[in-house]
């Protein structure tokens, strides 16, 4: 069987993207997923994100890390949503349905605007923090971040024995100023840092704004630039969280499968 793909990116975190309204695709072939996205013998990405038809909702994003493994994905939520409105499912404005539940976006000057879910606390983790924004994160300030060893320190946090057996993903933050941040990240599922990482980013701009009275919070990734708007609450959660960045479509081909 042939399938008709389309190649999205957000902020340098990639993606296959497949139009499976009629369901054609198998998602229960995860040797399949990991081979569409692995890079030398693939279409390669770092995940593979399937839409498909919901009766209380817009679309359906079904999202696959790269190794089949499934996860919330803020970046990939963004593409998927521009990918619905290039497919003329939506406009501006959506309601979907993701793994971690319900959410909304607006399509705005040319940038996604996702709506999180709430972030009920930030714990810590001796001189670290963990906060779970869809997928779970373990956020580390750093200084110098550009000569950090991301690879080696994110895997080595990633497999230890605190988060053991499914892991977590693993971001190291570097201040800019009191409105901007740096963020590197280890992704789970990928196994390797990517370009950017949506809920990474999102748990990173929290971590920094927990004692500060801000509002959004600017970063930097290797990708490109996010910014995370939210509301703080009284007992140390957020609610209202938005992840905003541009989505773009890269090309489009198929694949015989």
């Amino acid at each position: 069987m042939e399938i008709t793909f389309y190649k999205y990116q957000g902020t340098g975190n990639d993606f296959v993207m497949i139009d499976d309204r009629k369901e054609n695709f198998d998602a229960g072939d995860l040797a399949l997923v990991s081979k569409i996205c692995d890079r030398k013998f693939g279409v390669g990405a770092d995940g593979l994100i399937l839409i498909r038809n919901h009766k209380d909702y817009d679309f359906e994003m079904i999202y696959f890390n790269a190794d089949g493994s499934q996860s919330m994905c803020g970046n990939g939520a963004r593409c998927a949503v521009a990918f619905s409105a290039f497919l003329e499912i939506i406009s501006d404005k959506t309601q979907f349905l993701a793994i971690d539940g319900p959410h909304e976006a607006i399509i705005q000057d040319g940038l996604v605007q996702l709506l999180m879910g709430d972030v009920e606390k930030i714990e810590e983790k001796a001189e670290d923090y963990f906060v779970n924004t869809g997928s779970p994160h373990h956020v580390r300030m750093v200084s110098k971040i550009s000569d950090y060893p991301v690879f080696d320190e994110g895997k080595s946090v990633r497999y230890d024995e605190m988060y053991a057996p499914a892991g977590t993903n693993v971001n190291f933050v570097e201040p800019i100023s009191k409105e901007e941040i740096y963020v590197r990240t280890y992704e789970r599922g990928v196994e390797n840092e990517t370009l950017s990482c949506g809920t990474g980013v999102t748990a990173c701009a929290l971590v920094y704004a927990k004692d500060q009275d801000k509002a959004e919070i600017k970063i930097n990734t290797l990708g490109g630039k996010l910014s995370v708007r939210f509301t703080a609450g009284q007992t140390g959660g957020f609610q209202d969280i938005w992840l905003i960045g541009p989505a773009e479509q890269v090309f489009t081909g198929k694949i015989k499968i």
